[in-house]
């Protein structure tokens, strides 16, 4: 099942466009993004077999297809090769997810722009896993049980703001508006052959800055879920995003930093691409110097 929004509405994907999907359940189903898991169980079995018709939309007005999660969080160093550009080719891996919260507010959808608020912010693709059931203290081979979905995700970055001051500031420094576009639909895990074994990737006006694969992760998504289930309870429609390969800009030798003007596409292979406009935003000055640092 592919679910995404439209209009604010909630729509199923059937091949190259959408049907609404409390029309064509004929109000069975809510078009509102924000009850999308209330019937979530219910609604898997009813797009297993269900033959829509009415209007068919176009999908070139993709908005993310999960608005207002209740709580996001991030993890960092979660792929070999980044912690290897990001602190040496012999550095330690983390024995244990580290986790950091995006706010709400920082979600975007596929097709958003990104406002910069300064010349120091950069991308970082990730697979992002949307929960469909309340997750506490799950073993990791249970977890994908768990899972609603899989969407496109990017953890913008302003790297000066993220390390600033005694204490890294990795919440607020991956917070601005417009900082976590997603999307461009929502996938359920049975619709891939492996959902632990994607190719991921980004380009930045046309050249490949990432690419890699999901099983390169450290923590798979059930190690994560498992995790962080056994601090807090994960919700409906909570979202991880689960880390970014190498290819920062950071640590590019000279670094690299987003500029207004540019477009930023992002893809993980059988849920989709995100294709991002990069705007000046406020804050954002011509003059801003461009700071490497990072250690996510």
């Amino acid at each position: 099942m592919r679910i995404g929004v439209i209009a604010n509405r909630l729509v199923l994907i059937d091949g190259e466009t959408a049907v609404d999907i409390e029309q064509a359940s004929k109000g069975r189903f809510p078009a509102d993004p924000a009850r999308l898991f209330d019937t979530w169980d219910a609604l898997v079995e009813w797009a297993a077999t269900a033959e829509p018709d009415g209007e068919r939309l176009p999908l070139d007005q993709m908005q993310s297809p999960v608005p207002a999660p209740l709580q996001v969080f991030g993890i960092g160093a979660n792929y070999r090769d980044h912690v290897a550009e990001a602190m040496g080719a012999a550095a330690s891996l983390p024995k244990a997810p580290l986790i950091f919260t995006k706010f709400r507010t920082s979600l975007a959808g596929p097709y958003d722009t990104i406002p910069l608020p300064s010349g120091n912010v950069d991308w970082e693709v990730e697979l992002v896993v949307v929960m469909g059931r309340r997750a506490e203290r799950v073993a990791g081979r249970d977890a994908w049980r768990y899972v609603a979905g899989l969407v496109v995700g990017q953890d913008i970055s302003d790297r000066v703001l993220q390390l600033a001051g005694p204490a890294p500031q990795f919440s607020m420094g991956k917070s601005f508006p417009g900082f976590g576009p997603m999307g461009p639909v929502l996938v359920t895990p049975d619709t891939l052959d492996n959902p632990d074994d994607l190719e991921i990737g980004c380009t930045l006006n046309g050249r490949v800055m990432q690419k890699s694969r999901t099983s390169e992760m450290i923590f798979s998504v059930a190690e994560l879920i498992a995790y962080i289930s056994d601090v807090c309870p994960l919700l409906p429609g909570d979202v991880i995003f689960t880390g970014t390969p190498a290819g920062v800009g950071a640590f590019r030798k000279p670094s690299v930093f987003l500029k207004p003007g540019d477009t930023l596409v992002s893809w993980v292979t059988g849920i989709g691409e995100l294709r991002n406009p990069v705007i000046a935003g406020h804050g954002y000055s011509v003059g801003d110097s461009n700071q490497p640092g990072d250690k996510s």
